[in-house]
């Protein structure tokens, strides 16, 4: 197994790369990536507009602190 030793912005940016390559080189990864990128996209946006329109309060959760620690 290769392992990339980069960390923070520099193993972002390396992914990012990586995925572009793939992207490029390999043509059936492009439709299985837009169809992920989409379905991501969707349920991203129906948890956005579940959590504006049912906020969660305080008063909603219950035993902040199960262990009863301080």
């Amino acid at each position: 197994m290769v392992k990339i030793p980069v960390r923070g912005r520099a193993a972002l940016i390396t992914a990012a790369v990586l995925v572009a390559v793939t992207l490029i080189w390999l043509p059936a990864y492009r439709i299985f990536f837009v169809i992920s990128v989409g379905i991501g996209v969707v349920i991203a946006g129906g948890i956005h507009l579940w959590h504006k329109l049912f906020p969660v309060r305080e008063e909603d959760t219950e035993n902040k602190r199960p262990l009863g620690l301080s």
